[in-house]
């Protein structure tokens, strides 16, 4: 590393020289003179003293370090004015830094900026994808919101473990960029082509006439499986849509971020994706609702939801694109960065395993029912409010319409949240943050079920307002998915997190695996699975809504619970946590130790030796012996 000596003057000395004793320099030159304290040994050299600040006392001269290339000349140096340069706080070394732009280092900028433009691209994608998808399953011809529930348990969990399956397998053959390419080309050429082939072709290839027999053979309470049939390829772009959330944004994109980047990069940066993401929710929204609008400017008899469908296809390719290039760029042009070689290892538990350890624990019990309970919440009251959601807008370009507005929305809720969820947890602590989400959905449900159960009564009052009970349901319902992702994603997912923290290593990475097997998709299928019963059993889903109501209810209360119960562990957790610190701390601490006749024993009990602080309370004595500090 190349160094220059800082000097102020060949000739200048400190404002209060003293007569200081010489002894022969150690070999090592200048640096040995600023070793701290702490790594003085007894050695036989008896004679050898300290000066008041802590450094030993050398000759007066050194040589300027030797620059490649050069040959070998000394520079005698004033040690006067070098003891006046370290005295003022000036560093002898000054390494010479990468160059920055605004306080950030070009090659930090050179990885960050690519990477926040990738996730910009593939979360504007994703909301397009998401909101196109419940159009086409929930308003297309002989399906209806119940079609959810059986897509996701059994299509789309049966293809995402497929798909894991064969990635896997992927990864033990192809390099990391053959295979990120491999994973998102066909996800890109699907796209397009279902926007420009598979939807103007669907009448062709869609068995409506045999999805209607079996209808009539089997009645009404089938819908929802049948529907999976009738209009199979629409549920293949939900699954697809589906899969490039968990795929493209969890695998492809944050493997190669946690690829690329330091951890201290990451701590500066993340969060910053974060409110990017929210961002693209916003923008987004605005395209959705702008190409849901192009109808009112079409002429009679075409087909407005296909060209909305080209128009925002053909957006999701080109975003398509951009991602594969700022990959391609960051691999042609960023330097990865040095890791160790030493692997974690991370307990391979099986399902009886998790659960026995979930059982075990009380801690581990109430983070588990936080994440199960957030899961089933958010699905049994989402599905129900798109079914209201298809009645009182029946088309698919006025569904996709109010779907563009409520991405919008969420995604400006979500930033505020953001801003506001330093601040939550600053004021009013853990605790306070893990109850706002299930307070949230806890009021809104009763305000979205009420309308449901006792809407009519309510109807002359609502009509002053210009709204029907089923459009108050709507609004409310969009109200209660809106502020419990904002509060999701600010602050369940943070607490969630920030619970593994204290927990010592073993709970923790057992804890955390036992919930990734068992509860994750306990929550994101138990909401599924209920809903489905209720379906079976009672013929719809406005006929079952007063039980999914009560089992909300329930559900949220046991939620409330278990945030109240791991707020005192969790408060406790910390205690013991901080008081371990302090005591580590106080044990560090080294008394300054002086020697009698005998040469040992205590100089003073109440003060503490640190070098690097220099002589500041003593600067003015002058040691008493050369054997004493």
């Amino acid at each position: 590393m190349e160094g220059v000596l800082q000097t102020r003057g060949l000739l200048s000395l400190p404002s209060k020289p003293k007569i200081k004793a010489f002894y022969p320099l150690p070999q090592g030159g200048l640096r040995n003179r600023f070793n701290s304290l702490s790594s003085l040994k007894p050695n036989p050299f008896n004679g050898v003293s300290l000066s008041s600040n802590g450094f030993q006392k050398v000759q007066g001269f050194d040589t300027k370090p030797q620059l490649f290339g050069q040959k070998k000349r000394c520079f005698p140096i004033c040690k006067a004015e070098a003891a006046a340069a370290a005295a003022d706080g000036q560093p002898l070394f000054v390494e010479k830094g990468q160059p920055k732009f605004m306080g950030i280092e070009l090659v930090t900028l050179k990885k960050i900026i690519p990477l926040g433009a990738m996730f910009f691209c593939i979360l504007f994608n994703y909301t397009i994808l998401r909101d196109t998808k419940d159009v086409l399953v929930v308003t297309a011809k002989g399906s209806s919101a119940e079609i959810i529930p059986f897509l996701k348990t059994w299509v789309n969990l049966p293809m995402a473990i497929g798909f894991m399956l064969l990635y896997t397998k992927l990864a033990n053959v192809l390099s990391k960029e053959a295979l990120f390419y491999t994973v998102i080309l066909p996800f890109i050429a699907f796209f397009g082509a279902f926007g420009f082939v598979l939807y103007p072709l669907s009448n062709y290839f869609h068995p409506t006439a045999f999805a209607d027999k079996l209808l009539n053979t089997l009645g009404p309470r089938f819908l929802g499986p049948i529907a999976i049939l009738r209009i199979w390829s629409f549920c293949l772009f939900y699954v697809m849509a589906e899969l490039w959330g968990s795929v493209v944004v969890s695998v492809l994109f944050w493997g190669f971020a946690n690829q690329i980047t330091t951890v201290d990069e990451a701590k500066r940066f993340y969060p910053l994706f974060g409110l990017g993401a929210n961002v693209a929710l916003i923008f987004s929204g605005r395209t959705v609702k702008y190409f849901s609008s192009l109808r009112s400017s079409l002429g009679p008899g075409v087909d407005g939801w296909a060209i909305s469908l080209k128009g925002m296809m053909s957006i999701v390719v080109m975003m398509g694109g951009a991602i594969c290039f700022f990959y391609w760029w960051v691999n042609r042009n960023v330097a990865l960065p040095t890791r160790s070689k030493k692997k974690k290892v991370k307990p391979n538990m099986t399902t009886m395993e998790s659960l026995k350890f979930l059982v075990s624990s009380k801690y581990i019990r109430d983070l588990a029912t936080l994440v199960v309970a957030y899961g089933i919440s958010i699905n049994l009251v989402e599905v129900t409010w798109k079914s209201k959601l298809k009645a009182q807008f029946p088309s698919p370009n006025e569904y996709s319409s109010f779907m563009g507005d409520f991405s919008t929305a969420t995604g400006i809720a979500t930033f505020t949240m953001m801003l506001l969820s330093q601040w939550i947890f600053d004021k009013y602590g853990w605790g306070a943050a893990a109850k706002i989400t299930p307070t949230v959905l806890l009021l809104t449900g009763v305000g979205f079920f009420s309308l449901l159960l006792f809407g009519a009564p309510l109807a002359p009052t609502l009509a002053k307002f210009g709204m029907t009970p089923l459009l108050a349901a709507v609004y409310v319902g969009a109200m209660q998915n809106i502020f419990s992702k904002s509060a999701k994603y600010s602050l369940f997912d943070p607490c969630k997190e920030m619970a593994y923290i204290p927990l010592d290593e073993d709970t923790k990475v057992k804890g955390k695996a036992a919930i990734d097997v068992v509860c994750n998709p306990l929550g994101k299928s138990g909401g599924a699975l209920i809903q489905q019963f209720m379906i079976l059993t009672f013929g719809s889903l406005a006929n079952s809504t007063p039980y999914l109501g009560g089992v909300l209810l329930v559900i949220v209360l046991a939620w409330l619970g278990a945030a109240k119960s791991l707020d005192g562990q969790f408060t406790q957790l910390r205690q013991e946590e901080d008081l371990e610190k302090e005591m580590e701390r106080a044990s560090l601490k080294i008394p300054v130790v002086s020697q009698n006749e005998n040469g040992n024993g205590p100089l003073s009990s109440g003060s503490s030796l640190n070098p690097a602080e220099g002589d500041s309370t003593n600067a003015s004595s002058e040691p008493s012996s050369p054997r004493s500090l």
